[in-house]
């Protein structure tokens, strides 16, 4: 088997999910029943139309990006650099945060056979980024953790944050099990002083092959003294945005994922609209729309996404940020809104 599969979890990592709170008759579950498809869904026709060509699924034109060198990058201010999808980097604490990067050219276990990253007119790179200290890993879909990049970040001995059950992956890719803390839901971490993680639900789902759910998939909050930050991972609308916005808001800043939805599949991607609901529910003081941008992994416009929050965002009175592919947003500073993709 591809080692890029990765491995389900066995031994005492098993012992430790049968534990959770969330894991049950067999597999992890939502807080929210919450069915893959809506009703009437077949998957032969969701992948007939998925494989159709579509309109407007691809820029035509590489994406406009801005070249940012990174290494020169220093922690005295908080910052932020997003590379597409729900690829980003934060310096924050003179500590160099990586959030599910993707540096392949597809998000597949087989690249040659998988959608292609659009281009941008600046490509970002593993050997653009500075020395690593910590991975946050939300969930093990391949878009979100990539075999190829991980296994050059290892080298550089990072940590890695993740959900309870992901660790088996990063294990049988020679990460450290030292080097690896995973969570369950609720759980918190101090990652280094003033600097605190604690794992928050999602309503999503994960596996990488043919079984299903056997490892967790989870948001982040990201807690300092001077800043409150919300890391979202793929997930569908439901109350539990509010929860944790009444117990943990509000935010400067929430990385919310908008695109790769459908009404095919409602219930594990927001559409843009509902986006802005939850960055409402974060009590966020400003939101920036992710996972959109470098891949086409469902039917609508790539543009669509971007469009369709801005609009009700402005309808709602709610904060929108849209950087361009590696510009650095100062996080303590005005949030920039620029319609660059039009």
């Amino acid at each position: 088997m591809l080692k890029s599969f990765g491995k389900l979890p066995v031994g005492e990592r098993l012992s430790r999910i049968k534990k959770s709170a969330h894991y049950r008759e067999g597999e992890f579950k939502n807080l929210s029943i919450t069915p893959m498809l809506a009703e009437g869904v077949s998957y032969p026709k969701m992948i007939v139309d998925f494989f159709s060509k579509g309109v407007n699924r691809v820029p035509d034109v590489p994406i406009p990006s801005i070249k940012t060198n990174l290494k020169e990058l220093t922690g005295n201010t908080p910052i932020l650099v997003w590379f597409g999808h729900s690829s980003y980097f934060l310096c924050i604490n003179e500590k160099n945060i990586l959030v599910d990067p993707v540096f392949s050219a597809s998000p597949s276990p087989i690249p040659i056979l998988g959608k292609k990253a659009f281009p941008v007119t600046y490509p970002y790179s593993l050997r653009d980024l500075p020395n690593i200290d910590l991975v946050i890993i939300t969930h093990d879909h391949y878009d979100h953790l990539d075999y190829a990049t991980i296994n050059a970040l290892k080298s550089g001995e990072p940590q890695f944050y993740t959900a309870l059950g992901v660790g088996a992956h990063l294990e049988s890719w020679g990460i450290e099990k030292e080097n690896i803390t995973e969570f369950d839901w609720w759980e918190k971490h101090t990652f280094s002083p003033g600097m605190d993680f604690i794992a928050t639900p999602a309503r999503h789902f994960s596996g990488r092959l043919f079984t299903r759910n056997q490892s967790l998939w989870s948001s982040f909050v990201l807690k300092t003294k001077s800043l409150s930050i919300f890391i979202g991972g793929d997930s569908g609308y439901d109350t539990t945005f509010k929860i944790i916005g009444d117990q943990f808001g509000p935010f400067d800043l929430a990385i919310l994922e908008c695109g790769q939805y459908n009404e095919q599949w409602p219930f594990i991607h927001m559409m843009p609209e509902e986006v802005v609901e939850a960055s409402m529910d974060l009590q966020a003081k400003a939101f920036l729309p992710a996972h959109w941008a470098k891949f086409t992994l469902a039917l609508h416009e790539w543009t669509d996404p971007v469009d369709r929050a801005l609009k009700r965002a402005e309808e709602r009175s709610v904060f929108m940020t849209t950087p361009l592919i590696g510009e650095v947003l100062f996080l303590e500073d005005p949030l920039p809104v620029k319609r660059w993709w039009r």
